[in-house]
């Protein structure tokens, strides 16, 4: 079946907060995988598809014997090309907006040595491939002796079938410093994969997410890693679950929460996909050019300083 030409009214929104630790033999075999949740979710008419953040920790099911911790960064971005081609393909083949979760990214591929960054994987059926850096890195992201990564410098708006697109990386949609840079761009839609260990994380991600939601006047959807993956020697736990917020309006039914599923360590299968089924981005559009209640548009402090005391 063939989408609309742009969405201007609703978008049925497909997140898959993926289980890591359901086995896989290869390359090939992840790609497989990718390609059946993306036909379950292309029958209930999903036309925007996300994976969470390191969804390609999943490889290191297949990583070669010896690989040290410090080594699987740069491992994991020399796969992340094929990957990448495989993912292209299943865009075009179910004509879904990918994004296929994030993996370490060589910033030099002639020289993997220069370090990489954590970048998500989107692309559009017509063809077009974006890689979205991570901007804000966590203390273990930053780790010299094991995943020491780099982070990104650029934010990317992607304008598809009329709707515009971002994507924030897990520990950026906690920045209010971004909020702040985003709050002009009339984003429609923003993405957030992520991963998180604990409830804790779970909860600062999510909430946030939720946050932004409200001072963006956006809709914003969230998916996270579950489960562990084989041969990890980073991540023992994985908890998250898949949720999409919008504003706190009345004509969005006043809670900021449209769809949302239980967070959970492990389901035992291949993780939870969550079918938001016509998310409104035209209402929230309409909230945004001035029919909310209270919205003061991409607001800033600019009039208004700090006293501090003497």
């Amino acid at each position: 079946m063939t989408s609309p030409a742009s969405f201007p009214d609703h978008v049925t929104i497909a997140l898959w907060s993926t289980n890591l630790g359901k086995p896989i033999s290869d390359m090939a075999d992840w790609a497989s995988h990718v390609d059946g949740k993306m036909a379950e979710a292309a029958q209930q008419g999903a036309k925007v598809f996300v994976m969470p953040e390191y969804a390609s920790e999943h490889w290191m099911a297949f990583k070669p014997d010896g690989l040290k911790p410090n080594q699987e960064m740069a491992w994991m971005a020399d796969q992340a090309p094929v990957a990448r081609d495989h993912a292209a393909k299943l865009a075009k083949k179910h004509d879904m907006f990918l994004v296929a979760g994030s993996t370490p990214w060589h910033i030099d591929a002639s020289n993997p040595e220069k370090g990489q960054t954590n970048s998500a994987l989107i692309f559009t059926p017509e063809g077009d491939a974006i890689n979205q850096d991570k901007l804000s890195l966590t203390p273990g992201e930053q780790e010299p002796d094991d995943w020491f990564l780099t982070p990104g410098k650029h934010f990317n708006v992607i304008e598809w079938r009329g709707l515009k697109i971002a994507v924030l990386i897990c520990l950026d949609i906690e920045m209010p410093a971004l909020s702040c840079l985003i709050a002009p761009l009339d984003i429609d839609l923003l993405l957030v994969p992520s991963m998180t260990a604990t409830p804790s994380g779970y909860h600062r991600v999510f909430s946030c997410a939720k946050a932004r939601a409200v001072e963006l006047m956006t809709i914003v959807a969230a998916c996270g890693t579950t489960g562990t993956a084989i041969n990890t020697t980073q991540n023992p736990t994985n908890y998250s679950g898949c949720s999409v917020f919008t504003p706190c309006e009345p004509a969005l039914g006043h809670t900021g929460i449209f769809a949302q599923t239980e967070p959970a360590f492990d389901d035992g299968g291949d993780g939870e996909m969550l079918i938001a089924k016509d998310v409104p981005v035209g209402i929230v559009r309409n909230l945004r050019g001035g029919d909310a209640e209270v919205w003061p548009g991409g607001w800033t402090a600019n009039h208004v300083t700090v006293r501090k005391p003497d």
